[in-house]
């Protein structure tokens, strides 16, 4: 049986153009637009599913996907007590602690958690999917996106930090648990014109 999943990356909130650890920040306005836009090129599914985020779930919103499911572990990552603050004010503050986390993907020194669970986290949903027929749609965090591409392409985790995920833009997995194919970052129709960050 062969499944598919489509992972619709968030639209651009004020936390993504400033890479800034998210706190619940919400879609810009032209983020907003472009959604809309893109609303008609969202395939049909017999599962939506979103990150339960406010970026998220109105990104989802925008794009008409009504019925969504929060998947609580296709949550972003969780950086502790980073959450809030932008990379450069974590790294001029605790220098070291920023180098260790890039580097080993055991390190959680935010007190959340580290790169490879939640690698193993989101890589459980692909699984979950895969035992469904059909078509699985989810507008997830940009992090969630790379996460998979490195679990289904068996990367190393170091990898995770090498993956760019532009807003607005569809991943699709197909294949099986344990043998999936990946098409990456396809900007929606719509949203092609703009990635958001203007305006």
């Amino acid at each position: 049986m062969t499944s598919r999943v489509i992972l619709i990356s968030a639209a651009l909130s004020a936390a993504l153009r400033e890479a800034r650890f998210d706190e619940g920040s919400r879609v810009e306005a032209a983020g907003l637009r472009l959604a809309r836009a893109a609303a008609g090129a969202v395939p049909g599914a017999e599962r939506l599913w979103v990150s339960p985020s406010v970026r998220c779930r109105e990104t989802a919103a925008a794009l008409g996907l009504d019925a969504v499911l929060d998947v609580p572990e296709l949550a972003g990552l969780d950086v502790g007590r980073w959450r809030g603050a932008t990379l450069d004010e974590v790294s001029s503050g605790e220098p070291e602690a920023v180098a260790r986390w890039l580097a080993d993907p055991d390190a959680a020194p935010h007190g959340g958690e580290s790169v490879r669970a939640f690698c193993d986290r989101v890589e459980g949903c692909l699984d979950t999917a895969a035992r469904s027929t059909g078509r699985t749609v989810a507008v997830v965090e940009p992090e969630v996106v790379r996460a998979l591409v490195v679990r289904v392409l068996g990367a190393p985790e170091p990898a995770f930090w090498r993956v760019d995920v532009p807003p607005l833009t569809a991943t699709e997995f197909s294949g099986r648990s344990g043998r999936w194919n990946v098409r990456v970052g396809r900007p929606l129709a719509g949203a092609a014109e703009g990635d958001g960050s203007a305006g």
